[in-house]
């Protein structure tokens, strides 16, 4: 086993992950729940970028009804962003299961 070939292989699959992980954070998903009255835009780093709310649906005698979707929302669009990240970075390392990188 040549280990300047294995060390080689680090380095390049770091700097691969690092470049995905940037390009992540630029990319989104949208989660749309409530029949699309509440739309979450997340990046696939994890961050909430906008939440659109249709006016029909803010009641102010229903305020528990607009927070449970805005929360479900904001949790489709993270778990979302999640699976994409995992995608690429499973792509990166070839299926191989690396601690802290899921």
């Amino acid at each position: 086993m040549d280990i300047n070939k294995l060390m080689k292989q680090a380095q390049q699959m770091q700097a691969g992950m690092q470049k995905a992980q940037e390009e992540l954070a630029t990319q989104t998903v949208e989660a749309s729940v409530g029949g699309g009255k509440v739309v979450v835009v997340a990046t696939g780093a994890g961050d909430v970028q906008d939440i659109k709310i249709d006016p029909s649906i803010i009641d102010p005698d229903d305020a528990e009804f607009l927070q449970e979707l805005v929360l479900k929302g904001v949790q489709e669009a993270i778990t979302k962003g999640k699976d994409m990240a995992s995608g690429e970075m499973s792509k990166l390392t070839g299926g191989m299961n690396i601690p802290g990188l899921s």
